[in-house]
């Protein structure tokens, strides 16, 4: 049991701090620009493709930096030649745009890499045993994640929260004539932050790529949970959705773990029923796949400005 708990609680932070990695760059462009990206999950499929590609080249960890870069000017030409087009006709045409832009972006990875997975796996070194506990190894990769997800928090905050560059871009999304008569390009600004935006999300692609499989359906995988993770955390709320990510990812993988029915958890508290019943036999394993989506509509009935977010006046 000991075991279960406490690998059921690392394989969880880990799901959860990648599921943040993708969620960040979401998190950013839509604080600071107001756009709520829907191929924001295809850009982080881009950024394991890249990566794959890339390191059978180069090696695993020049593609780690040139995949995120290549995804970054993807993003910054897509918001210069197609989402500043269509700004001016409101969010559904943004949303639209973005929505279409996707199902390019998936026809074009099956277009060169086919329609099955690709093999693209860490180095054999980063395979190793980082500790090992109960008789069970943990890899370096597994830690080396974990690291890079906390430090990208914790960058991010900073910028946000801590820099004169952060401080101009807020300011250009509701004060924008302001910031531009005060000599600065907002335009270019919103360029620059929507394709860094591109390339967290190509980030989260090149680290989550060899644990989650690199395969064409990644961006349907992975896609809607991210926009679960935006709200419960709170739209435009960084920290929220490094909490919400955590949430859901260890409820995810403890659910997994613990493949206990609703019988056995009624059982806990004293109630008897039939183990076999069509509600009562349905086990948390069942239920893991549905659980970030539950967590979204149990948020929007009871704080519908999530974990750290505010509700407008």
């Amino acid at each position: 049991m000991l075991e279960t708990i406490v690998f059921s609680t690392l394989n969880g932070i880990l799901y959860g701090l990648l599921l943040f990695m993708l969620s960040s760059g979401l998190t950013l462009i839509f604080s600071m620009m107001g756009v709520l990206n829907f191929a924001h999950a295809s850009f982080y499929m881009l950024g394991a493709y890249f990566a794959y590609a890339l390191g059978l080249h180069i090696g695993f960890w020049p593609a780690l930096f040139l995949a995120p870069c290549l995804v970054a000017v993807i993003g910054a030409v897509v918001e210069r030649y197609g989402l500043r087009r269509v700004h001016a006709s409101g969010h559904v045409a943004e949303l639209l745009f973005t929505f279409g832009l996707a199902y390019v972006i998936d026809e074009l990875v099956h277009l060169f890499w086919g329609s099955i997975p690709v093999s693209y796996v860490p180095p054999d070194y980063m395979q190793n045993a980082l500790f090992t506990l109960f008789g069970t190894d943990y890899s370096i990769y597994r830690g080396v994640t974990m690291m890079i997800a906390v430090f990208m928090f914790a960058a991010l905050w900073f910028l946000l929260k801590k820099t004169r560059v952060g401080m101009m871009i807020r300011a250009a999304l509701t004060h924008g004539d302001m910031v531009g008569h005060l000599g600065h390009n907002v335009p270019r600004l919103f360029m620059g932050v929507f394709g860094f935006g591109c390339a967290l999300a190509g980030l989260a692609g090149v680290i989550g790529g060899p644990l989650l499989n690199t395969e064409p359906g990644m961006a349907q995988t992975l896609g809607p949970i991210v926009f679960v993770v935006v709200v419960v955390g709170g739209m435009g709320s960084l920290i929220g959705a490094f909490y919400a990510s955590l949430l859901i990812g260890l409820l995810q993988t403890f659910f997994v773990a613990f493949d206990a029915s609703i019988a056995d958890l009624l059982g806990v508290i004293g109630i008897s029923v039939d183990p076999y019943g069509e509600v009562t036999g349905i086990t948390l394993a069942s239920l893991a796949p549905m659980t970030p989506f539950i967590l979204l509509v149990l948020i929007l009935i009871f704080r519908p400005c999530g974990l750290m977010g505010e509700l407008e006046p």
